[in-house]
């Protein structure tokens, strides 16, 4: 099937996305990237100057700190200190949620509650 071009005029109307699926992608996103199942991450939307701004609490997935002490590399591997994570974070998710949702979004506000400890392999 061909793409073509729709008029404008049958575009008319309006998208509206709830802030119930609005939360629940946001949710994914940053349970993808901070490596902890969606049912940790909460999320909280908020109006800056007519954007949306999203809040984001969640715990974040991590090697145990023997693991670490034994090879030093592991941190590495899992994208680097708690903090360094959090800030990438930050983009990554504000980026995916405006990638699945067309939402536009003026800023993602992490906060990280607490640590899941993986035993092996990835986190989460």
């Amino acid at each position: 099937m061909s793409e073509e071009l729709v008029p404008a005029r049958d575009l008319a109307g309006h998208n509206r996305i709830s802030t119930q699926a609005l939360s629940s992608v946001a949710k994914a996103a940053a349970a993808q990237i901070l490596a902890v199942p969606p049912t940790q991450v909460r999320v909280s939307w908020n109006d800056d100057d007519g954007f949306l701004a999203l809040s984001i609490s969640s715990p974040m997935g991590a090697p145990p700190l023997s693991a670490v002490s034994r090879d030093p590399d592991r941190l590495k591997q899992v994208g680097g200190s708690v903090l360094a994570r959090a800030t990438a974070a930050k983009a990554s998710i504000l980026t995916q949620v405006e990638h699945l949702s067309g939402s536009r979004l003026s800023r993602v506000d992490v906060r990280i509650s607490g640590l899941l400890v993986r035993e092996e392999g990835r986190v989460l």
